[in-house]
């Protein structure tokens, strides 16, 4: 309950430092709509902003599973091949190193212009982060439990599956919060890019058209499914790792 007080109370003070900015310096609607208007275009378009909003979120959610999918096996591999992992990971970290907007266009030459190019863009972006904290956990595994599987006679696969991956799932749940916050970046770059349906699609239609109203509207759905998304995610994480709630 507490938390929830929190967050309805630091709402209100950040709606009403928005009105009071506007009211302070006489802001006109086109530079910083009033929070009335944003949620006038929330009750009155909301059948259109919905089924921009299903888009978005069927290439978060895909790219979510995509790129938590591959970054495990990434990992797994990094772990169980050396030679793997000696190869791999300095190729991991330079595509970090090219920009997302240089890799949209040739996504969208690729994979057209459909849901495919936006899911590969929010599964490039979150795949790296749940790589690198999966293969730390996976390194982490207390000595003390590897030696017991030795004493005990365990093989790799035995190893790997009753006490590695335990022990990695709380390094895991971090990298999967950090995938669920930047999921939504890859899915709109994408849209900004080049798309017919979205939130990002919406928010370049409405800023052609001066509709800031509408841009404002789109921004704070895609903040709230963000952070919907966040938390869904913390809870789950928390009532599966009971050990590891802190």
């Amino acid at each position: 309950m507490a938390n929830w007080l929190r967050g309805i109370t630091a709402t209100l003070v950040i709606l009403g430092l928005w009105q009071g900015a506007i009211s302070l310096w006489s802001l006109p609607s086109f530079i910083l709509p009033s929070p009335l208007a944003v949620l006038d275009v929330l009750l009155t378009r909301w059948p259109m902003l919905w089924s921009h909003t299903w888009v978005t979120a069927q290439e978060i959610l895909i790219g979510l599973a995509l790129g938590v999918s591959i970054g495990l096996c990434f990992a797994l591999l990094m772990l169980l091949f050396r030679p793997v992992k000696q190869w791999l990971l300095p190729i991991l970290i330079a595509s970090q190193a090219i920009p997302v907007f240089a890799i949209a266009p040739i996504l969208m030459l690729w994979l057209d212009y459909g849901i495919a190019s936006k899911v590969a863009m929010a599964a490039i972006i979150i795949f790296f982060p749940v790589t690198t904290c999966c293969f730390d956990g996976l390194r982490s595994t207390p000595a003390g439990y590897l030696d017991l599987a030795r004493t005990l006679n365990a093989n790799r696969w035995r190893t790997l599956w009753h006490i590695q991956l335990p022990a990695a799932l709380p390094a895991l749940g971090s990298g999967l919060r950090v995938a669920v916050v930047v999921a939504p970046i890859g899915a709109v770059v994408g849209e900004w890019v080049g798309s017919s349906a979205g939130l990002g699609y919406l928010m370049l239609q409405a800023n052609a058209r001066m509709r800031i109203d509408e841009m404002f509207a789109a921004l704070f759905i895609l903040s709230l499914f963000s952070v919907a998304l966040y938390f869904s995610v913390d809870w789950l994480l928390k009532r599966s790792l009971p050990w590891h709630s802190q």
